[in-house]
């Protein structure tokens, strides 16, 4: 009985110093950062029979956002996806204050996608955008409540088939 109980605690003991053994840390693999390529956008510049109607509802800590400025809408490619992983820490959804998508650094930060992004006005917090390609999409929208700091939401959206797609953020 004794003898069982030391092999057990023996085992236990190694067991315990095997959780305190340091690893190795994650391998970085795959390609490295995406790079801007002008052709990743092409598609977007086509028409369609594709919208994308929005409206701003964002509250947090109690308060109501409103838009203050124009809404983007910017072509998912490899470099943006990177781009606002980077920014926004999220590739499907975020609200991050202006600051700190300001202050990270992004790969190839003089990459000029200016001419893909699409802008719309922002009118009684709502929005929209017609005569799209099939596609994906980031909509971001700056924001702010009532003497807050300003913040911009992000979200991914899909175009497809000739359809409205409705998104609130």
């Amino acid at each position: 009985m004794i003898r069982r109980f030391t092999a057990a605690a023996a085992a236990l003991s190694m067991l315990g110093l095997a959780a305190c053994a340091t690893t190795p840390g994650p391998m970085m693999s795959g390609p490295g950062p995406a790079r801007f390529a002008a052709e990743d956008f092409a598609w977007s510049a086509r028409g369609g029979q594709n919208s994308v109607q929005g409206r701003v509802a964002y509250r947090a800590d109690g308060k109501a956002f409103d838009c203050i400025g124009s809404v983007g809408l910017t072509p998912d490619t490899p470099y943006t996806r990177a781009r606002f992983q980077t920014l926004y820490g999220s590739t499907d959804r975020a609200a991050v204050p202006v600051a700190v998508v300001r202050a990270r650094d992004v790969a190839d930060p003089n990459a000029d996608y200016r001419n893909f992004v699409r802008s719309a006005t922002c009118a009684g917090n709502a929005f929209s955008f017609s005569g799209l390609p099939d596609g994906s999409w980031f909509v971001i929208v700056p924001v702010r409540a009532q003497g807050g700091e300003p913040i911009v939401l992000m979200q991914r959206v899909q175009t497809r088939g000739g359809r409205i797609a409705n998104l609130t953020l």
